[in-house]
C-alpha cells in the first residue's frame, strides 16, 4: 500500500469516528495547561490530573508560582516522575514568564522554548491546543503508532524525523487533531508491549499488522 493511501485512510477513519479529539489533561487556562504538560513528561495524564487541583489552588497564576520555593512546589508534585527537577522547572518557568512575557503564555515555538522545562514537544502541545497552530508534538505514543501504521518510515529514528514525516502528508487543518488521534490510539489500542490488534479498526492499512499476520511470524 502506498503511503499516500495510508494517510488517506487514517484521516478518513478518525475524522468520521473522532472528529473532535481533546487532550486528557485537565486545565482551565493556558497557564494551567503549560504546568500540566511540563509535569506530564514521562508520567501519566491520570496522575497529573490527580495532583493538579491542589497545585492550581495553591498557585493559581504565574505570579504565585514564581514567588514559591522549589521545596514547597515539590510537596504538591512529589508523586509524579522526577519531582525534584520538575519543581525547579516550574518555578523557573513561572519566573521567566513574569520577567520576559508579563505572565502571558508565549505564542511562538522559539519563545516557548526559552522557558525552563519546555522543549520542542511541550511547546508544540501549547501551540496546538492553546493557539490551534498546525504543530505536531511527538511523544512516545505518536512515535510508536506512526511507525506501526507506516505513516513514518523506519529511517525516521528521532521525534523530529517523525514530526517531519507526518507534517509532510497531513493537511494543516488536521494536524492539531492528528496529534491527539495518535496519542489516544497509542494509549488505549496500540499499546507498547501488547498492541490490541484484535479490536483495532486500523489494521486494514497497518504495516505492523501486515507483518504480524504473515504465516510463520512469531
Amino acid at each position: 500500500m502506498q503511503k499516500k493511501e495510508r494517510f488517506r485512510r487514517f484521516l478518513e477513519y478518525f475524522t468520521q469516528h473522532y472528529p473532535e479529539p481533546k487532550t486528557e489533561l485537565h486545565f482551565g487556562n493556558p497557564y494551567e495547561l503549560l504546568v500540566a504538560v511540563i509535569l506530564s513528561a514521562q508520567c501519566t495524564d491520570k496522575r497529573i490530573n490527580q495532583i493538579s487541583p491542589s497545585l492550581f489552588a495553591r498557585f493559581p497564576e504565574p505570579e504565585s508560582l514564581a514567588a514559591a520555593s522549589v521545596d514547597e512546589v515539590f510537596t504538591y508534585i512529589r508523586s509524579v516522575s522526577y519531582p525534584n527537577n520538575k519543581a525547579k522547572h516550574l518555578v523557573g518557568m513561572a519566573n521567566a514568564l513574569m520577567e520576559k512575557f508579563g505572565g502571558e503564555i508565549p505564542a511562538t515555538l522559539e519563545e516557548l522554548q526559552t522557558l525552563p522545562g519546555v522543549g520542542r514537544k511541550t511547546a508544540h502541545v501549547i501551540l496546538s491546543v492553546v493557539y490551534n497552530e498546525p504543530t505536531m508534538a511527538v511523544d512516545t505514543h505518536v512515535f510508536r503508532v506512526s511507525h506501526r501504521l507506516g505513516l513514518a518510515p523506519l529511517t525516521a529514528t528521532t521525534p523530529l524525523a517523525v514530526e517531519k514525516a507526518l507534517m509532510a502528508h497531513i493537511p494543516k487543518q488536521y494536524v492539531p487533531k492528528a496529534h491527539h488521534w495518535l496519542i489516544l490510539h497509542g494509549r488505549y489500542v496500540c499499546l507498547a508491549r501488547a498492541p490490541r490488534c484484535g479490536v483495532c479498526e486500523l489494521k486494514g492499512f497497518c504495516k505492523y499488522y501486515e507483518k504480524v499476520s504473515e504465516p510463520g511470524f512469531s
